[in-house]
């Protein structure tokens, strides 16, 4: 390989182009060591042909940053490289900002309490406090039965103080611990939580959990994600924005660099290889198509005390359209006498509010599967946010055409409260 100042630090596939790269490129000549491979800075291939002006904005580049590369048929390509250079190091080297730990506080002190619905279980993590895995089932007679874990609270305090002091050793060492969230190496901030409730798998030790706080400006410190990674031991990930203020925690999108391969005389546009593998790859490539039960195909329209449908707009075939549920008062209220329809949130000072109410929507169409109408368990709930009328809305199917659609805003808190035994709301007309 011959450089001419500078080598490329890694080319992360980031489509076809590169994987053939990386299997037709090679490297000829000597030249200095380059730097160590790696896959936090993605790059991209480009074939811009002899007439060509390198970009004057964004990422800079310099003509003598490039390496000449040479292909299996000995075709010859000057590939310029981009001068990945970040100001973060020094944006870290000078914060004398509050720790991590001290950028939390507020969230601990605040008592509050963050939730996340699943299929069954229903998650909590007070922050400071404890975090509790639980299931509500109301039997005859309306009493409620309340199947619950504790994974981990903040008395046991060596394990705290021992997750804490890693962080902190970390911190001090540049070696921020970071975890692969959606695609993306994020850092976090660990707070352990131990003497859960006894787990019997285990010799009955309490269960234990670490709460991984990471940056997101956005977020009202929502729970991400529940994992159970080892036995009766728990990973749960909160979004919060308390921690964007460090700039060792904040979260970093990674821009993809452009590396510019022209080719050399006696050399084609574009490697032969990679140019046949492109065309054989448009002639096998069938139209993608999701499944209409996938994530992302369906759109979903709630209209309170009316329906759910689900719905998906074509410009070729116009729209498709699903019943999930109509409402009918009589039919909510046989189901709220087997199901929790009102749950409560318990207060610092011992009262209760309700924190969310559930409401049945049935005959819906019929589904193919099961040969049943469809049905949707809706579950309003509570979640404070800067935008009063912002709303959250998610769909779950833990069973074959029985779904269950959260719905999530600062509207609703002003009228929870208003909820009777059945979780019926009183509403203005």
């Amino acid at each position: 390989m011959e450089e001419g100042g500078g080598g490329v630090r890694s080319l992360v596939p980031g489509g076809p182009v590169l994987l053939v790269l990386c299997g037709l490129l090679e490297a000829s000549g000597g030249g200095r060591a380059l730097p160590p491979l790696s896959d936090d800075i993605p790059f991209r291939v480009n074939w811009p042909g002899t007439e060509f002006s390198l970009p004057t904005t964004g990422v800079l580049y310099k003509e003598d940053n490039y390496v000449i590369m040479t292909t299996a048929d000995k075709e010859k390509y000057k590939c310029i490289l981009p001068l990945v250079t970040s100001g973060d190091e020094e944006e870290e080297k000078d914060y004398k900002g509050p720790k991590p730990r001290e950028l939390l506080e507020p969230l601990f002190k605040q008592s509050s309490c963050s939730y996340r619905i699943e299929s069954y279980w229903t998650y909590e993590v007070c922050h400071g406090k404890h975090i509790r895995q639980y299931h509500e089932e109301k039997e005859t007679g309306q009493k409620i039965n309340i199947h619950e874990y504790y994974l981990g609270n903040m008395l046991a305090k060596n394990l705290l103080f021992e997750k804490e002091r890693e962080a902190e050793e970390k911190e001090k060492s540049n070696e921020i611990p970071t975890k692969n969230i959606e695609g993306q190496m994020t850092p976090y901030y660990p707070v352990g939580m131990g003497n859960g409730t006894p787990c019997s798998l285990k010799q009955n030790r309490p269960r234990s959990s670490t709460v991984m706080y990471i940056c997101h400006p956005e977020s009202k410190h929502e729970i991400l994600s529940v994992a159970e990674v080892t036995t009766c031991e728990y990973e749960v990930v909160i979004l919060t924005p308390l921690l964007c203020s460090h700039p060792k925690y904040r979260f970093r999108a990674s821009p993809v660099n452009d590396i510019f391969c022209q080719s050399l005389p006696g050399s084609p546009f574009k490697p032969l290889t990679l140019r046949q593998l492109e065309q054989q790859e448009e002639i096998l490539r069938v139209p993608f198509r999701r499944s209409k039960e996938g994530v992302g195909w369906w759109k979903y329209e709630f209209c309170y005390g009316k329906h759910v449908h689900q719905y998906h707009e074509d410009k070729d075939t116009g729209k498709t359209s699903v019943v999930v549920g109509t409402w009918n008062q009589e039919e909510h209220i046989e189901w709220a006498k087997k199901n929790t329809a009102r749950a409560y949130h318990l207060q610092d000072d011992g009262t209760q509010t309700v924190r969310m109410v559930s409401h049945f929507y049935g005959n819906g169409d019929i589904c193919d599967i099961t040969d049943k109408p469809r049905q949707v368990t809706v579950k309003l709930k509570c979640k404070e946010s800067d935008s009063p009328h912002a709303v959250t809305v998610y769909m779950l199917e833990p069973h074959s055409c029985q779904y269950i659609l959260g719905v999530e805003s600062p509207v609703i808190c002003k009228i929870l409260d208003t909820a009777d035994e059945n979780g019926l709301l009183s509403l203005p007309n």
